[in-house]
């Protein structure tokens, strides 16, 4: 069973598409009219106006999508279903790092496109988000075993690496998205929608959170995070990798 399966349970409600980034990602997608969307999830950062076909392994995932959404494949990145230079781009949005066999996707990748636009993290950066360093550190541990931005840019060739800060009042609920809203970690539903918490031990998370929850109480994480709450952005270490 494909883990989003289990774990994306009610994810479109919040994982929704920020324009912030979307105009990034259509800019670096240039003039490629057929675009493979691998990893594809609910289609959050799917280009319009294009000829696209999305590539998702989870039923679950496959079921949010939207009724105007385009044609979805069931798959695996590491076996795509579809002939060498098939597309003009393919697109990877916050997926590589669930892959199985990330070099071996990231290959199928480049066989069936003649670009490759990819939006990865620093797994180092995520480890260092506050979250993760002062209430649920167990979440580290899960990002050190996941393929790193800069090991995804080496391994593509990249011609280019662009930093996406995640502005304060991001509407993509991400694991980081929450860095100066601290509060938001509280709802159970804004923790579903983060993987890196979904794969933690819950006895972990839930102590985390109850940390956390007093520390927003007694004013401490606000005394301790002040030079973060006039930041319009902040960088969590997401990076747009073109190949």
């Amino acid at each position: 069973m494909a883990r989003y399966d289990e774990i994306g349970v009610g994810y479109a409600r919040g994982r929704r598409t920020d324009p912030r980034w979307l105009t990034p990602v259509l800019s670096a997608l240039g003039s490629a009219a057929s675009v493979l969307d691998v990893g594809s999830g609910t289609g959050s950062y799917e280009p319009p106006s294009r000829h696209l076909v999305a590539v998702e392994p989870s039923a679950e995932m496959i079921r949010q999508r939207r009724p105007e959404a385009a044609p979805v494949v069931r798959a695996v990145a590491e076996a795509l279903p579809f002939g060498s230079s098939a597309f003009d781009a393919a697109l990877a949005v916050l997926t590589v790092h669930h892959w199985p066999d990330w070099r071996r996707g990231l290959a199928e990748l480049r066989r069936v496109s003649r670009r490759q636009v990819v939006l990865a993290y620093d797994t180092a950066l995520h480890s260092d988000f506050w979250f993760v360093r002062e209430y649920v550190p167990e979440v580290a541990a899960l990002e050190a075993s996941r393929p790193s931005a800069p090991e995804i840019a080496e391994v593509l060739g990249a011609v280019s690496v662009t930093e996406l800060p995640v502005p304060w009042d991001f509407t993509d609920g991400v694991f980081p998205a929450y860095w100066r809203r601290p509060e938001a970690y509280l709802d159970p539903a804004v923790r579903r929608s983060c993987s890196a918490l979904a794969q933690t031990a819950p006895a972990a998370v839930d102590r985390g959170i109850a940390r956390l929850r007093a520390d927003l109480a007694s004013g401490r994480w606000r005394d301790e995070h002040a030079d973060l709450l006039d930041l319009p952005e902040w960088d969590a270490g997401f990076r747009l990798i073109v190949a």
